[in-house]
């Protein structure tokens, strides 16, 4: 038997008082918005990719270069699919009732398709600059290349994440410290000042004060 709570998915459990659906919608459009972002550098690059093997340069190209170019082709093309599986996910799971375990895969994807984007944004850049400069030009910006993104994209995210976790945890031990004067309620420290606590709290808090000074 079922023992869930049928009017669990409808009853807000959230800091912004939403329920776990409206969650769901709002997580999902966030993650459609930063798709679209995504996207367009992904579809600049295929297109630019596309028309490398139509110019006349590209039939002098040597193996090392036909062969990164192939590479980063193929993975232009892989990082696309990605990005577009999340709206195919969604068409074929519509009105089903599965848009959390929806938004959970779809940012999943999302995440791996921006690991194949760094290797086709530095496979892009290898290859332009191994033909224009010379082969350890292209190395050393295609090395570059692959740094800068994962330095924004990986090691970024992760330094404003433990910034933001330090900072909550600093705020939950000045609420701990500062938590009897305001009556045993834990207030945080700057919404204090704009909590009036109830008759009776103040009154035993009041009470106290009194008794230490008669001590």
């Amino acid at each position: 038997m079922d023992t869930r709570d049928p009017m669990a998915e409808h009853r807000p459990c959230t800091a912004r008082n939403e329920t776990p659906l409206q969650r769901a919608d709002r997580n999902f459009v966030e993650l459609l918005q930063e798709l679209r972002v995504t996207q367009t550098g992904v579809q600049i690059l295929f297109a630019f990719l596309l028309s490398l093997a139509f110019t006349s340069r590209f039939e002098d190209l040597d193996t090392v270069q036909c062969v990164t170019y192939v590479i980063t082709l193929l993975l232009a093309v892989l990082a696309a699919a990605l990005f577009t599986a999340p709206a195919a996910l969604h068409r074929s799971l519509f009105q089903q009732g599965a848009k959390p375990r929806i938004v959970q895969v779809s940012s999943r994807l999302a995440t791996i398709g921006l690991s194949v984007l760094v290797f086709a944004f530095s496979g892009s850049v290898l290859l332009v600059v191994d033909v224009t400069t010379g082969r350890a030009g292209g190395i050393a910006a295609g090395a570059a290349t692959f740094l800068v993104c994962v330095g924004l994209w990986g090691l970024l995210p992760r330094l404003v994440r433990r910034a933001g976790l330090r900072k909550e945890a600093d705020a939950t031990g000045e609420t701990a410290e500062e938590g009897p004067d305001q009556g045993d309620v834990k207030v945080p420290a700057l919404l204090r000042r704009t909590v009036r606590q109830p008759s009776g709290l103040r009154g035993a808090a009041a009470h106290r004060e009194a008794s230490a000074r008669h001590r």
